[in-house]
């Protein structure tokens, strides 16, 4: 897999087993980093990836101008491939290794971005939005396939790619 744009880009990193993780296509990753960048300035910028995987999109979101990036993994195995990828980049994502929606829940941090790829038909997709809605300050991105309830979330763009959607949303504020 490559960085699609950036400081980084066409920088090699490597994919966890696909039976563990489902990498995001580099035509998903760029089209997800463009629609950001038509609705906001990345300088200064902070990015959240709950479910990492490979640790991409950390990676493009600095490559792309993000100050800082996140990323949380559970895996132990997919956490190791992680911290290889990630010890070849500088800046590199702050790594944190456990479950995604216990660690958002107690974060104070808030985050610009939040994007947000859990696997798929798990079911955690309402819970992971409710995780971060505390800690989104500007856009989450939800990678899904199955309906989701947006509850608390206004639908700014959705785009679907071969069997899944990429939605982008932001917090009501009432």
């Amino acid at each position: 897999m490559n960085i699609t744009a950036g400081i980084f880009k066409g920088r090699k990193i490597t994919a966890p087993d696909e039976k563990i993780t489902r990498p995001t296509l580099s035509k998903v990753r760029m089209a997800v980093f463009n629609t950001l960048q038509s609705v906001m300035d990345f300088d200064g910028k902070s990015f959240l990836d709950m479910f990492s995987g490979s640790g991409i999109m950390g990676l493009e979101a600095l490559s792309r101008g993000f100050d800082t990036a996140v990323a949380i993994e559970k895996h132990p195995k997919v956490m190791q491939v992680i911290k290889n990828n990630f010890k070849n980049f500088n800046p590199a994502p702050v790594l944190l290794q456990g479950d995604s929606l216990k660690i958002t829940q107690n974060m104070k941090e808030k985050f610009d971005v939040i994007y947000i790829d859990p696997p798929y038909y798990s079911g955690i997709y309402e819970a992971s939005l409710d995780a971060v809605k505390n800690i989104v300050h500007n856009i989450v991105i939800l990678e899904h396939v199955n309906e989701v309830d947006f509850s608390g979330y206004e639908i700014l763009k959705q785009k679907k790619y071969g069997d899944k959607y990429i939605t982008f949303l932001r917090r009501n504020t009432f």
